[in-house]
């Protein structure tokens, strides 16, 4: 399925009149064609791209703050951008790198105080957070982290969100058997099939999804969250991602609790 386009307006507000060429090319190829081709290259990939070239430049102004805070919605870490910078600085320059940190630490700021929730989740429950989920990120809204459980038998992992975080809504699909059953271990998160009300997820809540079925699940908007996820074996298995669940599907769920 197509992604929704990027949309930018800054081109017009700051150079529409001025230059109303380049805010066109700006707003409408740049982000509007050329970032929005998701389908080739993941968002969070064009912002690792788009930062290296900017570092190497030597570009570390106001442009190079725009782009790590669109790094860190994309779905880059702390921990990430701190490696990603220090790799650069072996060949673009050391300099350059001592200035892309000073931005990288203002963007990142409050992230400190995520890796202590992060800990503290971590000792509500026995299985590990495990590693930032960066395979699957372009199909969640916010930071979410995956360890495998087992391989064998079934194929089980534990998938961990922080609040707010929420996968796509999206299909199992299976010509016989398939779908997924989910087991809350820590925290509170919502499951929803499309056309019914969301359910609460607590630990211990066993959720199971048929195949074939148009389904989100993720955190609640005030806490850590995390299932086990078992895949159901079944023939001619894929998954269909879909559409983001938008802000505003997704506040309505959390202002009747």
């Amino acid at each position: 399925m197509a992604q929704e386009k990027i949309k930018q307006t800054a081109g017009r507000s700051q150079l529409g009149t001025f230059a109303p060429k380049f805010a066109e090319l700006n707003d409408d190829v740049l982000f509007g064609g050329v970032w929005s081709r998701t389908d080739k290259l993941s968002l969070r990939d064009r912002s690792l791209v788009t930062i290296t070239a900017l570092i190497s430049q030597g570009i570390t102004d106001s442009s190079l703050a725009y782009h790590l805070r669109t790094a860190r919605a994309n779905g880059i870490t702390r921990t990430e951008i701190s490696e990603i910078i220090t790799h650069v600085a072996f060949y673009a320059g050391w300099p350059k790198a001592w200035a892309a940190f000073r931005y990288a630490k203002e963007v990142w700021a409050d992230d400190a105080a995520d890796t202590d929730a992060k800990a503290e989740f971590q000792r509500s429950m026995i299985f590990p957070v495990g590693e930032p989920n960066t395979a699957y990120a372009k199909y969640f809204t916010g930071n979410s982290y995956l360890t495998p459980i087992s391989t064998e038998q079934v194929a089980v992992s534990n998938v961990t969100f922080e609040p707010r975080c929420r996968n796509h809504w999206h299909i199992h699909h299976a010509s016989k058997g398939g779908g997924q059953m989910l087991i809350g271990v820590a925290g509170r998160g919502w499951y929803q099939e499309e056309g019914k009300p969301a359910v609460e997820i607590l630990p211990g809540t066993v959720i199971h999804i048929p195949a074939n079925v148009k389904h989100w699940h993720g955190a609640a908007a005030d806490s850590w969250f995390a299932h086990l996820a078992f895949s159901v074996p079944g023939s001619d298995l894929s998954n269909e991602w879909l559409e983001p669940v938008s802000d505003e599907e997704y506040n309505k769920l959390e202002s009747h609790q």
